[in-house]
């Protein structure tokens, strides 16, 4: 099973699951699963290939979402979802493969669609660090910026290193290989009549209007909203107006 963070205790609240996108970890959603843990149970993951999660060989979006089934049949069988980007195509995925197992649903910054930016750049700069002179964060923070990462994300990744094995907590390989199946988003007619709400960043272009009517024949009871002065990482750049907006969604 993949490897969670457990915060809260149990309440009368269905128990929320949180899915990180790609390159991320369960630890990057610390600050909000904390917060939120405070009327219900939260359990963040690690996806496959991410974090202390198995490292495998495929990372398909229906072997990501079996995945996230699996952790939701051992915490009594259903669960709210917020997933972000990747994270949010596999809990996606999971509604419309095992429909029974979430309540509510939150996609952050992403649409059912296929698109066409790759972000392989990233795996080549990560696969550019010398481990050798990297004795913590910033020695790969620096190396990272001479690889042309942006300091936001150069923070972003480094929370994936692993110093003592020399390497990343990213199967790196495996993400690779499967860039166009993460970019993608499987065909398929199924669709889910339960309540979600599409959170995106004011200043993303990820979900645009032109990808509304593909996402409303999936999800016909979806709702769209919008953080203003967000981007892509709308949960890192505004944590208080994203926690507010799912509190309220996840409590409606």
């Amino acid at each position: 099973m993949l490897n969670f963070l457990t915060h809260g205790s149990a309440t009368d609240k269905t128990p929320l699951l949180i899915v990180h996108g790609l390159y991320g970890s369960a630890r990057n959603w610390g600050v909000i699963a904390k917060r939120l843990s405070d009327e219900r149970q939260v359990i963040a993951v690690d996806m496959r290939n991410h974090g202390q999660s198995p490292k495998t060989s495929s990372h398909t979006y229906i072997e990501l979402a079996d995945d996230l089934a699996e952790v939701i049949a051992a915490h009594g069988g259903k669960m709210d979802v917020i997933g972000h980007s990747m994270g949010g195509k596999a809990a996606m995925m999971l509604a419309l493969r095992h429909p029974e197992a979430i309540g509510r649903l939150i996609v952050a910054d992403i649409a059912p669609v296929s698109y066409s930016h790759s972000q392989i750049k990233f795996i080549e700069a990560m696969r550019s660090v010398d481990f050798s002179h990297v004795e913590r964060r910033p020695d790969a923070e620096a190396q990272l910026a001479e690889a042309g990462v942006e300091p936001a994300l150069q923070s972003f990744f480094t929370q994936s290193l692993d110093i003592p094995n020399k390497g990343w907590k990213l199967n790196l390989e495996t993400l690779a290989k499967h860039m166009p199946d993460i970019m993608a988003f499987p065909k398929t007619g199924a669709s889910w009549d339960g309540p979600v709400l599409f959170l995106s960043g004011g200043e993303s272009d990820y979900v645009l209007r032109e990808h509304r009517e593909q996402t409303q024949a999936h999800f016909p009871k979806a709702r769209f909203a919008k953080i203003p002065g967000a981007g892509h990482w709308l949960h890192a750049e505004k944590p208080r107006e994203f926690e507010a907006n799912a509190r309220a969604f996840l409590n409606a």
